[in-house]
């Protein structure tokens, strides 16, 4: 099998599914209950928490875990909205946003909210101008990705964030870090963001759990969940003590030679460009700025008859987020290729464990998928 498809999940470790058994079946005490073994667990959940907010380089008392980044999202939108409700009913977004921003904000200009979407270039470009231009006195929330899922871009988020502090300091802002997180700088205090929203299965973690930072300057965030209490009272509900202990080894062995392992992906990567260049009609729709993340097109071939035909030999890519489950993708639309460009983009990601003998494989099947399949009309 060949995996080049890590932006949409990743392999868990042994060390990542020996410690969750150990949790499951060993150190099960609820963190709530006041016996040993339950208060043994709530100390324990907090070194968890420290080892994950360490890595945001964060206080650990502002990192809530949730059960995966589409729950972060639209936590930090309606906590950001609730707590700039005075403020105004203005947001602003990208049109390349996961859906798991742009569904909730177009959900809440359904509701009244005034939602303003701004579109890349043609390779998936945005700047800090065009989003501060966008910014009026009644923005309660900028929400702007880190990196973007399809296409790998990294977005400007530590300039958009002094530019709101210049132009209108009580506007929030958010970003979807969930493509960042250990793959490109991601520091909760050199970006600047209010919320910073993690998902441990981009990084070797279990699926099933994630995390939100909120900022200290966010007074009294709105809980996403009432109930017993926990998560400081902001997500109530009993913790997942198995995935968190998951999603904090994950991110130990991340870190653990960190630096090797971006620079094995750049350098995977860059080789990636190389060996598809010369493939006919291939073309790279972005170089972005993540190493892990590379969308090309192989113009007129289908997308998803690319996707089928190298699924067909163990040869796992994929045409745009897992999310959308065989749609055409909205990130792609936003750019403004040609219908045959578009039509043809496929996206490979990188982890630390792939190998250039996996990307040799992966540009021979492409080249014979050009050379042997039809075309689009």
């Amino acid at each position: 099998m060949i995996y080049l498809d890590y932006a949409a999940t990743t392999p868990v470790a042994r060390e990542v599914a020996d410690i969750m058994y150990q949790v499951l079946t060993e150190q099960f005490g609820n963190p709530s209950s006041q016996y040993r073994i339950g208060l043994e667990m709530k100390k324990q959940m907090e070194l968890w928490r420290k080892t994950v907010a360490d890595a945001l380089d964060c206080d650990p008392g502002r990192l809530f875990f949730t059960s995966c980044g589409t729950e972060g999202d639209n936590w930090a939108i309606t906590a950001a909205l609730w707590h700039n409700r005075r403020l105004g009913r203005h947001i602003v977004t990208t049109a390349v946003e996961h859906s798991a921003v742009l569904e909730p904000c177009r959900w809440l200009e359904r509701q009244g909210y005034e939602l303003t979407v701004l579109s890349p270039d043609s390779q998936g470009n945005l700047t800090a101008e065009q989003v501060l231009e966008a910014v009026r006195p009644d923005t309660a929330l900028v929400s702007m990705m880190l990196v973007n899922n399809e296409l790998g871009n990294l977005y400007p988020i530590a300039d958009i964030a002094r530019g709101l502090a210049a132009k209108n300091p009580q506007t929030l802002l958010h970003t979807d870090a969930v493509q960042g997180f250990l793959k490109v700088p991601c520091s909760a205090r050199n970006l600047g963001a209010d919320f910073i929203t993690l998902s441990a299965h981009k990084i070797g973690g279990p699926k099933g759990v994630g995390a939100l930072y909120i900022s200290p300057r966010v007074k009294l965030p709105k809980p996403l969940l009432a109930g017993g209490g926990q998560e400081g009272g902001l997500r109530s509900g009993t913790e997942a003590t198995a995935q968190i202990a998951g999603f904090s080894k994950a991110v130990e062995l991340r870190c653990d030679g960190l630096a090797e392992k971006l620079r094995h992906m750049e350098l995977l990567k860059a080789y990636a460009v190389e060996r598809l260049a010369s493939i006919p009609d291939l073309k790279i729709l972005s170089t972005g700025g993540a190493p892990h993340i590379l969308p090309v097109s192989l113009e007129g071939w289908p997308s998803q008859n690319i996707v089928n035909d190298l699924g067909s030999q163990d040869i796992f890519i994929s045409a745009g987020s897992a999310c959308h489950r065989g749609k055409p993708s909205h990130v792609v639309a936003a750019l403004g290729l040609p219908k045959k460009v578009a039509g043809g983009a496929v996206r490979l990601s990188f982890g630390p464990e792939t190998t250039t003998a996996e990307i040799d494989a992966c540009a021979d099947a492409l080249r014979v998928h050009h050379d042997t399949r039809m075309p689009m009309l």
